[in-house]
């Protein structure tokens, strides 16, 4: 199942109990859809690909620009203007070429969220738009799949795993999505560099607790400061 080079890149993790070479095998074998190649998805497919997970599908149709290198730290200079989702993959297999990586190049939407998720067993939030968040939601939902969501601003970030072994979803604590000029964005507003970084790595941990069939967070929309290292935990 495993070659010599995946059982010694692995080895730190497989000696925990709650991985085990069982484990190693579920991630193998799991198909995990990334939206976003930005911010948090940076972090999330370097952490994905480097644990293992078999596939890895990125959602991805924007090109980088010289303002996200300060927090999408798997690009530099030289790959501005080039599409993310392919600048990542490259990264994601000089990292570990063991991964298979899987790219959609265009913008996911209600017409065609379920056949791009229906692909996969998990999917992982990392977008910046509302529409695009609640098709995704919707699309879990309707598809039985686990959906990891992340959103940041600033110096905070919010994290949450919704539809999972039949935990709530987004519009059971969000019904329906705000107007789009009544929510701010990075792009506007700013963010500190790190913070997608930090949000992006708890959501891959939640992204393979859910997929090693570990305790994860549901129910829970957790909300982190990280000016102040205040956390608060809603529950819904």
């Amino acid at each position: 199942m495993f070659s010599e080079n995946e059982a010694k890149r692995y080895s730190k993790q497989t000696i925990l109990d709650e991985v085990g070479l069982l484990g190693q095998v579920k991630l193998k074998n799991a198909r995990v859809a990334v939206i976003g190649a930005g911010g948090l998805g940076c972090p999330l497919i370097q952490y994905l690909a480097a644990s293992g997970v078999g596939t890895i599908g990125i959602v991805d149709f924007d090109v980088i620009e010289h303002s996200n290198l300060h927090r999408q730290i798997l690009y530099g200079p030289a790959d501005v203007g080039r599409k993310k989702a392919v600048v990542a993959k490259e990264k994601a297999l000089f990292q570990n070429p063991d991964a298979g990586i899987e790219l959609f190049d265009c913008a996911l939407t209600d017409e065609n969220a379920e056949e791009i998720l229906s692909q996969f067993d998990l999917v992982i939030d990392g977008c910046d738009n509302f529409l695009t968040r609640y098709a995704v939601n919707d699309a879990c939902v309707k598809l039985g799949l686990p959906l990891v969501y992340g959103s940041i601003l600033g110096f905070q970030g919010q994290l949450a795993v919704f539809n999972y072994a039949g935990s709530k979803n987004l519009r059971d604590i969000f019904p329906e999505p705000p107007n789009a000029e009544d929510v701010p964005n990075c792009s506007d507003n700013g963010v500190l560099g790190v913070v997608p970084g930090i949000i992006g790595t708890l959501m891959a941990n939640e992204a393979l607790k859910c997929l090693l069939d570990l305790t994860v967070l549901t129910n829970t929309y957790l909300v982190i400061d990280l000016l102040s290292m205040k956390q608060t935990a809603l529950k819904y």
